[in-house]
């Protein structure tokens, strides 16, 4: 294994969550989840979003729940009522516990501070689906939107399976360039479902993995990205024109670094070469 192949393999451990950080996520996430069951009426809780897919990237900035409402519970009334009067009432509920609790979008929010390994964690209102999926309140249209993240869970597990497991480790690298460039694909879920289509196994090197997806992703991010579990609307709905074209610009000038490296690393300049990938990965990329 070459400087580069080692420097990759540190990479890949660098973006793993820890096993104090994940101890300290699940004592988080099951006291909140434990709080809410035992205030509402709830059919199910569970993990979802990168996390519970195992492509969150450190620092753990938001953690996922979903508190699905019993829909023959006390809660049951919400459904038929505006999106905005379940999310206040979750964040009235959990700030009885959590003072610094806070509406966000479609979530409450519960902060942890910039500087801790978990920095938040949404808990997101949510009811079951006859059809499958669930239901979750969106307050800027007025609605509720169906999602079904176990799908997207599974997705991920096959694809990785499909990739003889580089599939998840190759997201984290990607998603860590899109943090270092200062995320100009939103939301970072965009790029996991870019993934499930540019990424063919086998998977070679990451190098030449990263250079490839780069290229594709830049050409392709004003593409429709529908959601995966066919649900929802496209992923990328939220990034209007000027937007996908700084991302474009962005995965470019990512790309073209990212062959610079593997020319130098071809040429025998792998310290030259590391370099190079320091610039796309930063502190998480370390020598060998």
């Amino acid at each position: 294994m070459g400087y580069i192949d080692d420097a990759f393999a540190r990479l890949k451990h660098n973006l793993e969550i820890t096993q104090t950080e994940q101890n300290l996520a699940k004592a988080r996430h099951e006291a909140i989840r434990d709080f809410v069951r035992s205030h509402w009426d709830l059919g199910d809780d569970f993990l979802t979003g990168s996390y519970r897919r195992d492509t969150k990237t450190k620092k753990l900035k938001d953690i996922d729940i979903f508190v699905v409402l019993d829909s023959a519970g006390s809660q049951a009334g919400f459904r038929d009522q505006a999106p905005i009067q379940v999310i206040n009432a979750l964040e009235t509920l959990l700030r009885q516990k959590w003072s610094s609790a806070a509406r966000d979008g479609m979530a409450v929010v519960i902060p942890y501070g910039p500087d801790d390994e978990v920095m938040s964690i949404d808990v997101v209102p949510a009811f079951k689906r006859d059809e499958g999926g669930y239901y979750i309140p969106n307050p800027s249209a007025g609605g509720w939107i169906a999602t079904n993240p176990k799908r997207h869970h599974e997705l991920s597990i096959d694809k990785n399976a499909d990739c003889d497991g580089k599939y998840v480790p190759f997201v984290k690298m990607v998603k860590g360039i899109n943090r270092e460039l200062g995320e100009p694909v939103s939301p970072s879920f965009l790029l996991e479902v870019m993934a499930q289509s540019l990424v063919k196994p086998p998977i070679g090197r990451y190098q030449d993995e990263t250079v490839l997806f780069l290229a594709t992703a830049a050409e392709h991010i004003g593409d429709e990205w529908p959601d995966p579990a066919g649900l929802g609307g496209d992923v990328n709905v939220v990034m209007n024109a000027t937007q996908k074209l700084t991302a474009a610009n962005a995965l470019n000038q990512a790309r073209a670094t990212a062959e610079r490296a593997v020319d130098l690393e071809d040429e025998g300049q792998e310290r030259a070469a590391y370099d190079e990938w320091k610039k796309l990965f930063g502190n998480r990329m370390t020598r060998p």
